[in-house]
């Protein structure tokens, strides 16, 4: 496997830029499906891709399914719930604060994810890449940072504390998820890598689809309902997990996720280019702490 280690690279880059694009197509969905249904558009709608991308890995490579045991199953159970979780506070926030900024404050999961990576899967990061985890982070924090947010009556702290306990459980399903895959032993990355997204999204798909279905009747048939724009957010979240899941495959999960705070800068161009907004200084700063931190850690991978 060690000749397509530096896969991790492009894949991770192009999973930051389909998840900015899922993320904006959820955003327009939440004001018309609620935060549950536009949570539930990544998982029903992204399942039928999973499974025809594992299809293809499993022609590509002339592999067999992966056996599976016990800890396979409680990595990507635990995976699951922490993304179901993770996505619904990401969209609740999203609907108090501007699109990028909120990206940005769920992109402070690397530490975390470098943390419970070396407590949970033994994951080493060396100090250069400790350093590159540091800088960027700081980063997103300055982007999320609301100016004259001190200012009466113009505290922020709800928005904000969703979205940073949202950038938490994405550092556990990070770190899970990676656990899942390496649990499927000496298959091929890319069939290990998609059949650990399959089972996690065929798992997210019917849990919240029994609990929508028993609680919440009618954003489930909104959400079936919208499906014409539904099956793009879809196809962009499954092809981003893919992404995500052969850099897990391949190298440490905090590698994959700190690279992955490219997504901020995809972000900020959706930003401009459909949701109209403006950089502000503080915003640009983040952003040159975020390619300097990426370019750190490229650097210490290398």
């Amino acid at each position: 496997m060690h000749e397509w280690t530096w896969l991790w690279i492009p894949a991770t880059i192009f999973a930051a830029a389909a998840q900015a694009g899922r993320n904006a197509i959820q955003r327009s969905l939440t004001e018309q499906l609620g935060t549950l249904g536009a949570t539930q558009v990544r998982f029903l709608y992204g399942f039928p891709f999973a499974v025809l991308f594992t299809a293809l890995a499993l022609f590509i490579t002339g592999s067999v399914m992966p056996k599976m045991d016990l800890s396979f199953v409680l990595f990507v159970v635990a995976g699951a719930l922490s993304q179901i979780a993770a996505t619904a506070l990401m969209l609740a926030a999203m609907r108090q604060r501007a699109f990028v900024v909120v990206t940005a404050w769920t992109k402070t999961e690397p530490v975390q994810v470098a943390l419970f990576g070396l407590v949970v899967l033994g994951d080493h990061i060396s100090v250069l890449g400790v350093v590159a985890i540091i800088i960027a982070t700081v980063g997103v924090t300055i982007m999320a940072r609301k100016p004259g947010a001190t200012e009466p009556g113009e505290s922020s702290w709800q928005p904000a504390a969703l979205g940073l306990l949202a950038g938490a459980f994405f550092a556990i399903a990070a770190v899970t998820f990676r656990g899942g895959i390496l649990a499927l032993g000496e298959a091929h990355f890319l069939v290990r890598a998609s059949w650990t997204l399959t089972c996690g999204l065929g798992l997210q798909t019917i849990l919240l689809a029994a609990w929508m279905m028993s609680f919440h009747r009618e954003a489930w048939v909104k959400c079936l309902k919208a499906w014409r724009i539904s099956i793009w957010g879809g196809l962009l979240g499954a092809s981003a997990s893919q992404g995500w899941f052969l850099g897990f495959a391949l190298t440490a999960a905090a590698n994959v996720r700190t690279l992955g705070l490219v997504e901020v800068l995809f972000a900020q161009l959706l930003s401009w280019r459909v949701f109209l907004s403006k950089s502000t200084k503080q915003e640009t700063f983040g952003i040159i702490l975020i390619v300097f931190g990426v370019a750190c850690l490229l650097l210490a991978t290398s």
